[in-house]
C-alpha cells in the first residue's frame, strides 16, 4: 500500500498542531484530494475537526490501547483509496505513555508509518534559538525522518526573515509560516476543545478560515512533495470481518464464529434483515466513539441505529443492544434530565435484562443523578463535576463477567474526565486496574457494563463480538416487550 502521508507534530502541546493538521486535510481536500485523517493518541475531539475538513471519518491510531502491531493496519484501513493522509500527533512528538519510553508517542507512530515528519513550532518567544531547537528534534532519534518545518504564530515579516535565516543555517526547509491569528481559534473547556457536534456551523466557519490561513502562509506542493517520499507499506490493512472471523472457511468466506448471532431468527428485536438493533448514543451531549466500534458491531452482525438522548423521546425501534459512549452529559444534564421518556426507556430496558455497554458519559448517565439532576437511575450511584482532571491511560482486567467481556479479559485504555461518581464502583465492579495503581472501578449488573475506561475494540475484537451475541439472545427473548420504542 503506497498512500502519501505526513505526520504533523510539535515539540509540545499548544503548539498549533491541530490547526496546521486540520487546515491542510480541509486545503488538500478542497484541491480535490480525498484525505484520509488520523490523529495519534487516544483523543475524540480533534478527528471530528478532521471529519468536518475532509467528509471521511477522523480515525485514532494508539499504540498504547491497541499495541504497535496494529497502527499500520488500522492506517491502511482508514486510508485506503485515499489521495494523502494526513497524521496529527499528540503532545510533543517525543511523549507518550508516562514510564514507557516511546510508546503512544507521535515519534512511535511516525516510525510504525514510516512517514516524514513536519514539525510546528510555536515561534512567538524565540528568533535564532528555534535553530537549536529544531535541530534537537531532529538528531534525537534518527529513525524518525523530520522533511521540514511550519512556523506558527509569527508575529512581522522581520520575525519571520530572523527564523528563516536561523533554520536555513540548521539545514531544516520551512514548509510554511502562519502568523497570529486569534479569529481562528475554536472555543475550549475543561476537557479541550468543544466537540464539532455542539457548534456546527461555527466550526465549519473555523475550518473553512484555518484552510484559507494555511493555504495562504504554507507550501502546499512542497508538502504533497514530501508526503510522496513515505516508502510503500507492507502490511495488511485491518479488517473488521478478519479480526472477527480470522479463519477462513474452503470456499473463501470467513467461518462465523460459535458466539456469533445466529441470523436465521428473526424477533421482535431484529432488523428487516434479521440483524439484532443495537442503538448507539449521539448528538451534542455524547460524541466521544471511535469508527472502528460501529463497523465491529456491523461486521458481526448487529444492525447499528444512532439516537440523540437530547431530542429522542424512545430507544430506536426493536432495540436489544445499547452503547452510550463518552461525550460531555455534563454540559447538557438539565436537557438529559429532562427527556424523562427516554431515562424511562433506558430504565426498563436495563431492568428488563438488556445489555448496555456504557462508557464515561454513560456512566453518567446511568446513574441516579448527575450535579442533582435526575439520570436514568439504572447505578445506585451518583454523579458530580470535580476539580480534579482524571487523565491517563489504564491496563485493566474484567473482575466480573459481563454482556461485554468474560472474566479475565485484558484491555488497555484511557480516562479523562472532571467528573466523579460515588460510589465509584459496585458490587460486581467492571473493571481491575493494574497499572498505574490498583484499584476496582466500574459496575457489572444484570446486562449493563458501565465504566469511566474508554476502550479501543479493534484491540480485542471479542468484545464487539460477545456484545453483539448478546443482543442477538435479546432479541429471541421478551426484552423489546417493555421497552419504549419509536416508530
Amino acid at each position: 500500500m503506497n498512500i502519501p502521508r505526513l505526520v504533523i507534530a510539535a515539540p509540545s502541546s499548544g503548539s498549533g498542531k491541530t490547526t496546521v493538521a486540520t487546515g491542510l486535510m480541509a486545503a488538500f481536500s478542497e484541491r480535490g484530494l480525498a484525505v484520509s485523517p488520523h490523529k495519534a493518541g487516544p483523543d475524540y475531539i480533534d478527528p471530528g475537526y478532521h471529519a468536518l475538513a475532509t467528509g471521511r471519518p477522523g480515525r485514532n491510531l494508539d499504540a498504547f490501547m491497541c499495541g504497535p502491531e496494529l497502527v499500520a493496519p488500522l492506517f491502511a484501513h482508514g486510508a485506503a483509496g485515499c489521495d494523502l493522509a494526513v497524521v496529527e500527533g499528540v503532545m510533543g512528538l517525543y511523549d507518550g505513555a508516562a514510564g514507557r519510553g516511546e510508546l503512544a508517542s507521535t515519534a512511535q507512530v511516525a516510525k510504525l508509518l514510516r512517514a516524514p515528519v513536519v514539525l510546528v513550532v510555536d515561534a512567538s518567544s524565540q528568533s535564532r534559538s528555534v535553530a537549536a531547537l529544531v535541530h534537537g528534534f531532529a538528531s534525537f532519534d534518527p529513525q524518525v525522518r523530520l522533511g521540514g518545518v511550519i512556523l506558527n504564530k509569527v508575529g512581522s515579516d522581520r520575525h519571520e526573515t530572523m527564523l528563516r535565516e536561523a533554520l536555513e543555517e540548521a539545514g531544516m526547509p520551512v514548509l510554511g509560516v502562519l502568523r497570529r491569528a486569534p479569529q481562528v481559534a475554536a472555543p475550549s473547556r475543561h476537557l479541550g476543545l468543544v466537540p464539532v457536534a455542539e457548534r456546527r456551523s461555527d466550526a465549519v466557519s473555523s475550518v473553512a478560515a484555518l484552510a484559507d490561513q494555511v493555504r495562504a502562509g504554507c507550501d502546499l506542493e512542497a508538502l504533497l512533495a514530501l508526503a510522496r517520499t513515505a516508502p510503500a507499506l507492507s502490511c495488511e490493512a485491518w479488517s473488521p470481518e478478519r479480526a472477527l472471523f480470522p479463519h477462513p472457511a474452503p470456499s473463501g468466506r470467513h467461518q462465523p464464529h460459535p458466539a456469533s448471532p445466529a441470523f436465521e431468527a428473526r424477533g421482535p428485536g431484529r432488523s428487516p434483515g434479521g440483524r439484532p438493533v443495537v442503538a448507539v448514543a449521539g448528538g451534542a451531549a455524547f460524541t466521544f466513539s471511535y469508527a472502528e466500534h460501529a463497523e465491529l458491531l456491523t461486521a458481526a452482525g448487529a444492525e447499528v441505529v444512532t439516537f440523540d438522548p437530547l431530542r429522542d423521546e424512545a430507544l430506536p425501534r426493536g432495540t436489544t443492544g445499547l452503547v452510550i459512549g463518552g461525550g460531555f452529559p455534563e454540559v447538557y444534564a438539565p436537557e438529559l434530565s429532562a427527556n424523562e421518556p427516554l431515562r424511562r426507556a433506558v430504565a426498563d430496558f436495563a431492568a428488563a435484562g438488556g445489555p448496555v455497554a456504557a462508557e464515561c458519559a454513560g456512566l453518567l448517565y446511568l446513574a441516579r443523578s448527575l450535579d442533582g439532576k435526575p439520570m436514568c437511575g439504572v447505578l445506585d450511584a451518583d454523579a458530580r463535576m470535580s476539580e480534579r482532571l482524571t487523565l491517563g491511560y489504564r491496563e485493566a482486567v474484567a473482575v466480573s463477567d459481563s454482556a461485554l467481556a468474560a472474566t479475565g479479559t485484558r484491555l488497555r485504555g484511557h480516562e479523562f474526565h472532571r467528573t466523579v461518581i460515588e460510589p465509584g464502583s459496585g458490587a460486581a465492579p467492571a473493571w481491575g486496574f493494574t497499572r498505574p495503581e490498583r484499584r476496582v472501578e466500574g459496575f457489572v449488573q444484570q446486562g449493563v457494563h458501565a465504566s469511566y475506561l474508554h476502550t479501543h475494540w479493534a484491540a480485542e475484537p471479542s468484545v464487539a463480538l460477545r456484545f453483539t451475541g448478546a443482543a442477538a439472545a435479546a432479541a429471541a427473548a421478551p426484552v423489546t416487550a417493555v421497552v419504549a420504542t419509536r416508530p
